[in-house]
């Protein structure tokens, strides 16, 4: 399994509009059929440019396609983006494979 990681901090001038539109355009991407799910999670560390801290973690069965999701749709759901919140948004993406979850196992006494 594989994470597709995005990590977005967003102005606060643009924070409410923004957590509206986040939610279409997750859908928007999970409708590419690349990913089975996605995860969106506030960031709580507060940081010294300001703004509010975002990730989504979108994840999909192999790499192939994560491969297929660059080449067919992250080009135009980026600029999707860029152009309707530009330099009031800042991302990084991060790959990231899953080796093995852990669960916590009945503990007897």
């Amino acid at each position: 399994m594989y994470i597709y990681n995005v990590t977005i901090n967003i102005d606060d001038a643009v924070h409410e509009e923004w957590l509206t539109w986040i939610e279409s355009h997750i859908l928007e991407v999970l409708n590419t059929g690349k990913f089975t799910s996605a995860k969106f999670t506030q960031v709580l560390i507060e940081e010294e440019m300001g703004g509010k801290t975002y990730s989504i973690q979108y994840t999909t069965e192999t790499k192939e396609d994560l491969e297929r999701y660059y080449q067919e749709n992250a080009e135009s759901l980026r600029l999707k983006s860029i152009k309707k919140f530009g330099d009031k948004m800042l991302t990084f993406r991060t790959e990231l494979k899953l080796i093995r979850e852990f669960y916590p196992t009945a503990v007897s006494n």
